[in-house]
């Protein structure tokens, strides 16, 4: 059976040798055999996903072990064996749901890494095994301990600098694409997927399991769970419904080339070549009238019942106040120049 995936991680622990998070510069997806049966023999792996503490011998014995199978993990192997911080082999036999902290990291690295798209991975039960920890110019510290360490930083001189208090990292911290620009870091999560030649803007947000397939520019809110397709444009402070903000079990998604305008949204997934205009909010429960080429009314229909259709510019009648449908037969076209040098 092909194994799901493996990674040589360094992390940090709390005062108790608790987990609080685990960073993988090379994970793999579906590993060369010969790298799991180098675990095997050098590390015990006796099957199953596991997450293996390591010391600096383990590691040696390891390096040598998995040289013929892959050099790079070899070389990432002895270059850990000089780690002041904890190092762990994580592997996964399966992608069954995480039991550990270290198992959730390497799910949500494989995702950044582009090595799996979003809802291509098992995230089912992370929240429990992702501690919430004060992100530092010192890394990550267990809230408990926080106080202690701003004085430590204080009596040595230094100040210590609490970035965020939250379950995920910032993603660029672990994992930097190749041809992204991303303009405010903090806004992106460890776990987003960001296609090559997508632009993310100050304002712009990308949360876990979610993320743009190609070039598309970012000024909104893409919310856990929504992919954004290749060549889409979300105008600024625009949204995206997530399953975890309300969104219940229908995957929101942007099919390729479309626009949400300024302050738009939408809690339906769109097809390709839609068209949200600017201040418009379109949800599975939105009452939307739909017009023929002559802009008379055919019939009045919900949100739901134009989800996943193409071509479709929403609208609302600037007398009426009504909301509208209409065939939109212009896909929009990002500024090639503003994308080609990613």
């Amino acid at each position: 059976m092909t194994t799901f995936a493996i990674a040589i991680g360094v992390g940090t622990h709390n005062s108790k040798g608790e987990w609080l998070e685990v960073y993988y510069q090379k994970p793999l997806l579906n590993p060369a055999d010969g790298i799991v049966e180098a675990a095997r023999t050098a590390l015990g792996y006796t099957g199953g996903n596991e997450a293996i503490s390591v010391n600096s011998d383990q590691l040696s014995t390891f390096a040598s072990a998995v040289e013929g199978a892959d050099s790079e993990q070899a070389k990432l192997a002895r270059a850990c064996t000089e780690s002041k911080r904890p190092v762990v082999v994580t592997i996964l036999e399966s992608d069954d749901q995480a039991s550990s902290t270290p198992e959730v990291y390497l799910k949500l690295h494989l995702l950044s890494h582009r090595l799996v798209k979003p809802h291509g991975v098992n995230l089912a039960g992370i929240f429990g095994l992702l501690p919430n920890v004060a992100w530092t110019n010192k890394g990550a510290i267990d809230l408990n301990e926080l106080a202690d360490a701003q004085l430590q930083a204080r009596l040595e001189g230094e100040l210590l600098s609490v970035n965020s208090v939250d379950k995920f990292p910032r993603m660029t911290d672990y994992v930097v694409p190749t041809g992204v620009r991303i303009a405010h870091t903090a806004r992106v999560r460890l776990g987003a997927y960001i296609g090559e030649g997508t632009t993310i803007m100050h304002e712009g947000f990308v949360n876990f399991n979610a993320g743009t397939m190609g070039v598309s520019m970012v000024e909104g809110r893409i919310s856990a769970g929504v992919v954004v397709g290749d060549g889409s444009d979300l105008g600024g402070g625009c949204s995206t419904m997530g399953t975890l903000s309300g969104g219940g079990n229908i995957i929101i998604s942007v099919g390729e080339k479309c626009l949400l305008g300024a302050n738009a949204g939408i809690g339906i997934p769109l097809g390709d070549r839609c068209t949200v205009e600017a201040g418009l909010y379109v949800t599975a429960g939105t009452k939307i009238q739909v017009l023929d080429d002559q802009k008379n009314i055919v019939e009045t229909v919900k949100g739901r019942d134009l989800a996943g259709k193409s071509d479709l510019l929403f609208r609302r009648d600037s007398i009426t106040g009504a909301v509208q449908c209409v065939t939109n037969k212009s896909a929009i076209a990002l500024n090639e120049e503003l994308h080609a040098n990613n």
